[in-house]
């Protein structure tokens, strides 16, 4: 395994407790600026439409768990291929599950962090 995978999965692994600790800033951390959110299916946001989607989102508490099918790596690309549950409340305060097979695609930066320039968590159908 190459370390550039290696890291990809480190990155999952913190993205994933940032979102269950409900930490937006520190899972905001993770998105390019310019980066593309499929939070509701056929709805992509970016920018500020993103970040206030997700940030009223984990103000409903979810958690998230996360088992990843497949990494391919090339350059400072990487394509994550990731099944996920999680476990909220709808908009009436009711229990919800949703599950999902995302595809996402992650850049490297200039830092070393690998960080989502596409996350659609509906990708794979």
């Amino acid at each position: 395994m190459s370390q550039l995978h290696e890291t990809v999965e480190k990155h999952t692994a913190q993205y994933v407790d940032a979102f269950n600790r409900g930490d937006f800033e520190a899972m905001d951390f993770f998105y390019t600026d310019e980066a593309v959110a499929v939070w509701e299916p056929g709805k992509p946001l970016t920018g500020d439409a993103r970040r206030e989607y997700q940030r009223a989102f984990l103000a409903r508490g979810p958690k998230i768990s996360t088992k990843t099918r497949q990494i391919f790596v090339t350059g400072d690309t990487a394509l994550l291929i990731v099944d996920w549950e999680i476990d909220s409340v709808d908009d009436e305060g009711k229990p919800e599950h949703l599950t999902g097979t995302g595809v996402d695609v992650l850049r490297l930066g200039e830092d070393g962090i690998w960080r989502y320039a596409v996350d659609d968590p509906y990708g794979q159908k």
